[in-house]
């Protein structure tokens, strides 16, 4: 946990500076809750075991100049996040950038990111389940979204987001959560 919350106040001090504060700026809030580890079995559906809904996440996306001229379709923007288990599993903050696509002419959009988070899990091979060993401390982290705008604001999406450590580090057993995220943008 110390590890994250160094992470979060090196982050936090570096948007922080007037530099930045002039070409960043905050464009959207989301926060929910995901399954812990949905890929574990007894998964209802399939999909993710409903008695493991024990993350909460918050996520800040930011408006760049230039950086969504890059991209033909959608918008590209930076994010700053964290996942955090409330039962003692593994928690995370995150960083990276996310590409968020309308679907034609409708409220519904598609979202990927990708970039790095540190964690608080196992790294050296103890763990005990149902935590993991995830091998390294700094892991990729990618996720996908899928939602709609409920108007001009307003957003609820469906989110499935994933950490590795694309086998550098001995351990890769990797953590894949999945749930329900609520956006509002200024």
């Amino acid at each position: 946990m110390k590890r994250i919350l160094a992470a979060a106040a090196v982050v936090a001090g570096v948007v922080s500076t007037p530099v930045l504060a002039q070409e960043f700026g905050l464009s959207e809030v989301r926060g929910g809750v995901f399954a812990h580890s949905a890929d574990e079995p007894g998964a209802l559906f399939g999909v993710f075991n409903v008695s493991r809904m024990q993350d909460l996440n918050v996520e800040l996306l930011f408006d760049t100049p230039g950086l969504t001229e890059w991209v033909t379709l959608g918008e590209l923007r930076p994010h700053l996040g964290a996942t955090i288990n409330y039962a003692g599993l593994e928690s995370m903050a995150y960083a990276g950038v996310s590409w968020t696509v309308p679907l034609f002419d409708t409220p519904i959009f598609a979202e990927l990111s990708f970039g790095g988070a540190v964690h608080n899990g196992s790294t050296n091979g103890q763990a005990v389940a149902p935590a993991r060993d995830l091998g390294c401390s700094f892991v990729f982290r990618e996720s996908a979204s899928l939602g709609v705008m409920l108007n001009t604001n307003a957003s609820i999406m469906a989110t499935v987001e994933h950490a590795s450590n694309a086998n550098l580090c001995d351990g890769n057993r990797g953590l894949t959560n999945m749930g329900v995220r609520f956006g509002y943008k200024f």
